[in-house]
């Protein structure tokens, strides 16, 4: 897949399909889009491309917004290309850019510089300044400018509409089985291992800790939860704690991984992680002791999980 940063920089050689969006989570809902648009860029011969943006557009327009992204860039990147899209072309998303019209964006970004002769979007998608245009717009400029325009109806769980929006508020609230089941895959936690203090190891659970680059990246609310990573082409399963770490007054959030059946150096190793399941929320225990033996059940308790996992 190539990787175009900004939209200028893309030079279209053949007519293409284009899906446009922030894709955050690249969700079930995004998926049927994506699946949709790989399909139909096969059967007639166009290149398939994704148009995403960054910041998030919230960032940008919205003062103060803490907005953290259930995707890194990269992560989000990975995932469309295990997709089969040709081109990911990602924008940098400013007031200005914010302040085109939706003939400008149409005629301009959509038709002159990436050639599309078919659209594919989702079934409330909104664009242009204001976001005042709708799906009806973009068809009238389809008549007016020769592309076709293919919308995707709402993706349904239970009769519940996902959303990128409802996914951060199941991972903020700790809810892993609601998040994955609306992601179609485990969150993932992709980060490089730093030296600790080595308390993990004194208490017989020697942990790696995970140091993610990215500030915007979104992390579950603080607890003990199952994870799953592969290591030098071996799958592991292992116990995240997500937290301060109040029994031996930890004084900043850490993100640590006590792997099961493995004993090797992790230092400086980039992993990503699968977040499975909650196992517990962050408690402060009265002694080191108490910690050691609740972290025995918890590990007693992610090992009757696996099973559902292997």
């Amino acid at each position: 897949m190539q990787v175009v940063q900004n939209i200028e920089n893309y030079s279209a050689q053949n007519p293409s399909i284009l899906t446009i969006g922030t894709f955050d989570g690249v969700h079930i809902g995004h998926q049927e889009i994506i699946k949709d648009l790989v399909k139909v860029a096969k059967k007639n011969n166009l290149c398939s491309i994704v148009l995403t943006f960054f910041p998030h557009p919230r960032m940008v327009l919205q003062k103060n917004s803490d907005l953290k992204m259930i995707d890194t860039l990269e992560e989000k990147q990975q995932f469309l290309e295990k997709m089969g899209v040709d081109v990911l072309i990602v924008h940098p998303f400013s007031r200005a850019f914010s302040r085109l019209t939706a003939l400008e964006f149409t005629r301009d970004l959509l038709v002159n510089q990436l050639k599309i002769s078919q659209l594919v979007i989702g079934y409330d998608h909104r664009f242009g300044r204001n976001r005042e245009a709708t799906i009806d717009d973009l068809k009238s400029f389809g008549l007016d400018y020769n592309f076709t325009v293919d919308e995707i109806p709402s993706q349904d769980i239970e009769s519940i509409a996902v959303s990128s929006s409802k996914i951060r508020n199941a991972l903020n609230r700790g809810d892993l089985k609601t998040a994955n089941r609306f992601l179609g895959r485990p969150f993932c936690l992709t980060g490089t291992v730093v030296k600790g203090d080595g308390i993990g190891k004194k208490l017989g659970f020697p942990t790696a800790n995970i140091q993610v680059k990215e500030d915007y990246k979104l992390r579950p609310q603080n607890g003990v939860y199952l994870v799953r990573s592969k290591l030098t082409g071996i799958e592991f399963f292992g116990m995240m704690n997500i937290g301060m770490r109040p029994t031996v007054s930890g004084k900043t959030t850490q993100t640590e991984i006590h792997f099961f059946n493995l004993d090797q150096n992790l230092y400086d190793l980039e992993i990503s992680l699968e977040v499975l399941e909650k196992i517990r929320k962050e408690v402060k225990f009265n002694s080191t002791n108490e910690l050691t033996e609740q972290l025995k059940k918890d590990r007693i308790n992610c090992e009757e999980i696996i099973a559902e996992y292997k």
